[in-house]
């Protein structure tokens, strides 16, 4: 089992920058794939960022150029590093990770940029 919990949400001016965590623990032999994702109101949830266990990375093209994801396997942690923001990136961030084959998705946290 994996637990994950996220970090670093708020309210931010369009133009700044925010730097969102995502922890896991549990018991668990390692994590694969980490991903974050974001619904903003009344819209699905779509895929932001991704980074593998080997570090290779994508992105939706609406971030790339602004946002980076990276992860420190030794703290079992990803970031989102979320640069250049605009009202369009308000929204609920997810953390999801690939263990053991199984999905396990964080509780989310609120990412809201002012104009």
């Amino acid at each position: 089992q994996v637990q994950l919990v996220e970090s670093g949400g708020g309210l931010v001016q369009a133009g700044g920058s925010l730097r969102l965590s995502c922890a896991a623990s549990g018991r668990f032999f390692s994590i694969d794939a980490m991903r974050w994702f974001r619904q903003a109101p009344g819209k699905q949830r779509e895929l932001v960022a991704t980074i593998t266990s080997g570090g290779s990375t994508n992105y939706a093209d609406s971030v790339k150029g602004r946002f980076t994801i990276s992860r420190d396997n030794a703290k079992n942690t990803a970031y989102l590093q979320m640069g250049s923001l605009g009202p369009d990136d308000t929204a609920v961030y997810y953390c999801r990770v690939t263990s053991g084959g199984r999905i396990y998705w964080g509780q989310g946290t609120q990412v809201t940029v002012s104009s």
